[in-house]
């Protein structure tokens, strides 16, 4: 779990992110279990209600669900969930943004295509 905390961003949103890119990656399979806050606290040496609020997050958005007694788990279809979401956040976030910079500077389509195909390509 090696991971730098932003001093940007509230952690329990960070916390939240962490989870789900361990869904997206899948180290957290659909139907497993997800560390306690407990444990979230005392890795990220943060107060165990920043934690449960990061988790509580993902809970809301139906990403992981309580089993009574038992804990946390990643719930069926999480990982399609997400992927969407952030794709959704990548469009609004890079693509729009993108777009936008590139009619400002007279970039055409064709242009800006090209340029993502060298931005592939690592050059």
């Amino acid at each position: 779990m090696a991971f730098q905390m932003d001093d940007s961003r509230p952690i329990f949103v960070q916390i939240a992110e962490r989870i789900e890119d361990d869904i997206i990656e899948s180290r957290m399979p659909e139907e497993s279990q997800v560390p306690s806050t407990n444990q979230f606290a005392s890795f990220y040496q943060i107060n165990p209600a920043t934690a449960a609020k990061g988790v509580n997050l993902l809970v809301d958005e139906g990403i992981l669900y309580k089993k009574r007694g038992i804990g946390m788990f990643v719930a069926e279809g999480a990982r399609r969930k997400l992927m969407e979401k952030r794709k959704e956040q990548f469009y609004e976030q890079y693509i729009v943004t993108m777009v936008k910079e590139a009619q400002k500077l007279g970039i055409t389509v064709e242009q800006l295509t090209e340029m993502v195909r060298r931005g592939e390509n690592g050059q």
